[in-house]
């Protein structure tokens, strides 16, 4: 995949002379970090899990919510009413996203998800790009993505949302706050992404169990004969199966 397929991202637009103000006190990380470029964050609801992952990025006199197609429509409805009284106007724009990796084009940004994720630009002209399997990298560096691992149950701990530069326990409160920084600070995850081996037939989705049979996780992305799973980590130290497939942890 060259791009992000036209339809799989939405790219909002918040403008005003609160905007930087008012996502400081709702996402999962620091806004003030956007003048040193992109910003990866998410919003949560107050029982800490996730409404949406994105990218934050500043352009002239406005910030880009780079955010999954389908939960721009969320998004967008959430943040409309947050705002309240804020000097802060929520609006969907025409611009597109595309992904690259090896030199950036001018105006582009690093993925601050993982060096191995090269680029993201924003615009409305389409550029020539090399073939990149995206999936096979999110494997090899363990990134989770909307739709495939998360989603409305998720809590960003467990997605490694620490690891992947998308939350700031510095910055104050932020909705959501309270939960995740106890997870942080007061429990060891139980549960979480991890890499796996695969042989033989598992698809996405397939329940993973352990060898007597205890329920230990599910499997998604696959590149190859690794993939992402979500693990129930004290089920997940010896040989497990998902469907016909042997899966073991990496």
């Amino acid at each position: 995949m060259t791009e992000e397929h036209a339809d799989s991202r939405t790219i909002l637009k918040l403008s005003g002379d609160d905007a930087r103000a008012f996502l400081q006190g709702l996402v999962t990380n620091d806004v003030d970090r956007l003048s040193e470029g992109i910003v990866y964050a998410a919003l949560l609801t107050p029982q800490g899990k996730l409404i949406s992952d994105f990218f934050l990025v500043e352009q002239a006199d406005a910030i880009l919510i780079d955010a999954p197609a389908e939960r721009a429509p969320t998004l967008f409805q959430r943040l409309s009413l947050y705002k309240l009284r804020s000097n802060v106007a929520v609006e969907q724009t025409d611009l597109t996203v595309q992904r690259g990796l090896g030199t950036p084009p001018e105006g582009a940004y690093a993925d601050p998800r993982h060096p191995a994720l090269g680029w993201r630009a924003y615009g409305q002209s389409e550029m020539a790009l090399p073939s990149v399997d995206w999936d096979a990298l999110r494997v090899a560096h363990l990134i989770p993505e909307w739709g495939t691992e998360l989603d409305e149950d998720t809590f960003i701990l467990e997605a490694g949302f620490e690891r992947l530069n998308g939350v700031d326990f510095r910055k104050g409160c932020y909705v959501g706050q309270e939960v995740t920084a106890r997870m942080k600070h007061k429990t060891e995850l139980r549960k979480g992404f991890a890499r796996v081996a695969v042989t033989g037939d598992g698809a996405a989705g397939t329940p993973i169990e352990t060898a007597d049979q205890k329920p230990a996780g599910r499997l998604h992305t696959r590149a190859g004969n690794e993939a992402i799973a979500y693990l129930r980590f004290d089920r997940a130290e010896g040989p497990m199966t998902a469907g016909e497939a042997s899966v073991s942890r990496l």
